[in-house]
């Protein structure tokens, strides 16, 4: 998710047991490999392997040298976007635009994959429209060219994130290609990937707004998926301790003053459910410096929360 899976929540998210977490898109246009974003998009010092980098383009040639460029860069399992319905990417033909053109589609596959000695995997969506749902064929040509996995977004592209994901289609693939099925949209509570995994039979999900705040749903998923049981949800200090421990990193990847702005949305997504959140983000919004964000934070998620104030 761009603007989201930065170094420092894919960290966090890989400790609270996400198996695997891909990087922001990485442009393909080699113009733009030198830029801040780009260098920021691909630093994986410190990080948990195995590294995923996701590339977005509609250039084969293009995406082949991008993954390349990744690969000696530490990448040990390179992603290809073909789900992202953002206008901005698909009017460049890229994202889920690549779902119209079948044959585009095969030879960017068969590109990259030839290019790389690492696993090459694809994210896609149904299809383009409800008239195009074309997954099928997609996940097919993708086995075909030698792709080693598939996380399919249960919506088209015309959906965007709009109404409810529809898991039949990802049923369909599962059960048409022999590649591990990753299954995507609107799995937001344990008990909703339980469903999804029954009703698909895929090999793994993908979780990607729902951890926004919630870094703890992976370990939450994976402990009712072993047990059947959910776990207790974090408590004010937990919740203090792992969104200091996050900001603190931000902070630290990208300075001072970019770190304070770039935490916001995080505070936001933390806090939304706290008592007195709207105020809270108001008051937050304005704090200029680490120290006087994190204070904040601290005093409003200690003091008052959904679950009470916490004992003296």
């Amino acid at each position: 998710m761009a603007g989201v899976t930065d170094r420092p929540f894919r960290t966090l998210c890989r400790r609270l047991g996400a198996g695997l977490a891909a990087s922001e898109m990485v442009a393909a246009n080699a113009l733009l490999w030198g830029s801040r974003k780009t260098l920021q998009r691909i630093d994986h010092r410190g990080e948990p392997t195995p590294r995923v980098v996701q590339i977005a383009g509609a250039d084969p040639q293009m995406l082949r040298e991008a993954a390349l460029f990744n690969v000696e860069r530490g990448a040990e399992i390179i992603d290809i976007n073909m789900g992202c319905p953002a206008k901005k990417v698909c009017n460049k033909l890229a994202g889920s635009a690549l779902l119209r053109d079948e044959d585009l589609v095969a030879r960017i596959l068969s590109a990259v994959v030839a290019a790389v000695r690492v696993p090459v995997t694809l994210k896609m969506r149904t299809g383009w429209d409800s008239d195009t749902r074309n997954g099928v064929r997609i996940a097919r040509i993708a086995e075909q060219c030698g792709v080693a996995a598939l996380a399919v977004h249960g919506r088209t592209r015309a959906d965007a994130f709009r109404g409810a994901a529809e898991y039949a289609t990802i049923a369909e693939i599962k059960q048409t290609v022999s590649i591990p099925v990753i299954a995507n949209g609107d799995i937001r509570t344990p008990e909703q990937a339980h469903a999804v995994l029954e009703q698909t039979q895929a090999d793994g999900l993908m979780i990607g707004r729902a951890a926004q705040g919630n870094p703890w749903i992976f370990q939450q998923v994976a402990h009712f998926l072993a047990c059947g049981e959910k776990l207790a949800a974090p408590d004010p200090a937990a919740v203090y301790a792992t969104l200091s421990e996050h900001l603190q990193q931000l902070y630290r990847f990208y300075g001072s003053y970019r770190g304070v702005r770039i935490a916001r949305k995080h505070i936001a997504w933390y806090c939304k459910e706290q008592r007195g959140a709207a105020a809270f983000r108001a008051g937050v919004y304005r704090a200029e410096r680490p120290d006087e964000q994190l204070r904040m934070v601290g005093e409003f998620l200690l003091s008052s929360s959904r679950y009470g104030p916490l004992a003296a």
